[in-house]
């Protein structure tokens, strides 16, 4: 850089070569953070349109805002450490006293460390992407911003959850591959359940069969048999499996449509009730 504007500055007037290299180091600066984070965005696209799947794409959204983010820190170090330069500081001991400064900070900020190395490796090991559903820190919702020091998730309500890297221990995907719709429906006890699922399994196929829902379903309806034999019900299971993201619209559909069915059928969903028994004795007169 110095060899840039010693050459510049020689041109002007004593008085005005330190304001010169000044403006020229913020203009460098201004450059950088407009051209770079475009030039990043357009690599990116170019990427993403040679990646197999969603996944890896929402991957590279996520890797690209951390680098852009630890590029626009080290510009602004830089920039700063150079104007100081230009005005008689030495940078030399300051770089110094920040390395005791950064140690000491480290031990008293450990919290703050522990984010950003447990924010770095979410992003090495491609746990959490931009866009994916998950469970972490005792909240779930859709990830809008995954840092190296924190973790945004919007609920469904709308709420949006800031969790620092850290403090996250476990984290539930569910939009990584695929995801599978689950389902427990209970039947009264007088059915026939070779019918009921017979019923079942016939409200899979037609939703797999819709031309909205086919694209999002992966396979077959498969059902897992009995789960519970409830208090007032027996509990059948079974799951759809279906596309990142789409395993609760699925799942909504097919529980409506198995309503419908059930209606139709005349097969009965039982609403918990408790038979009481009245037992009257008569009392003998003395």
């Amino acid at each position: 850089m110095k060899q840039l504007l010693d050459p510049i500055a020689a041109e002007l007037p004593a008085y005005l070569a330190t304001p010169a290299r000044v403006l020229l180091i913020l203009l460098l600066a201004f450059l950088a953070l407009r051209i770079v984070p475009r030039l990043l965005a357009k690599l990116r696209e170019a990427v993403e349109k040679h990646q197999d799947s969603a996944e890896d794409g929402r991957r590279l959204q996520t890797l690209t805002r951390v680098v852009r983010y630890a590029f626009n820190v080290a510009v602004a170090v830089v920039t700063v450490l150079l104007i100081l330069g230009e005005f008689g500081v030495s940078v030399a001991p300051m770089l110094g006293a920040a390395g005791i400064v950064g140690i000491a900070l480290g031990f008293g900020a450990q919290t703050l460390v522990k984010d950003y190395f447990s924010g770095f490796f979410l992003l090495l090991e491609n746990q959490i992407r931009v866009g994916d559903i998950v469970e972490a820190g005792g909240k779930s919702g859709v990830v809008e911003e995954l840092t190296l020091r924190y973790l945004r998730l919007r609920d469904y309500s709308g709420n949006v959850h800031y969790i620092p890297n850290g403090t996250i221990s476990v984290v539930t995907n569910m939009s990584l591959g695929y995801a599978n719709a689950v389902f427990d429906l209970g039947v009264a006890y007088g059915e026939n359940l070779d019918r009921v699922v017979a019923v079942i399994e016939e409200v899979g196929r037609g939703l797999r069969g819709d031309a909205h829902f086919a694209p999002l379903i992966l396979d077959d309806l498969e059902i897992a048999g009995v789960e519970q034999l409830a208090e007032s019900s027996v509990v059948i299971r079974g799951r759809i499996r279906t596309v990142p993201l789409e395993q609760f619209n699925v799942r909504r559909e097919f529980l409506r449509r198995i309503k419908l069915a059930f209606d139709r059928e005349g097969i009965e969903i039982p609403f918990p009730h408790r038979k009481l028994v009245y037992e009257a004795q008569e009392r003998k007169s003395a």
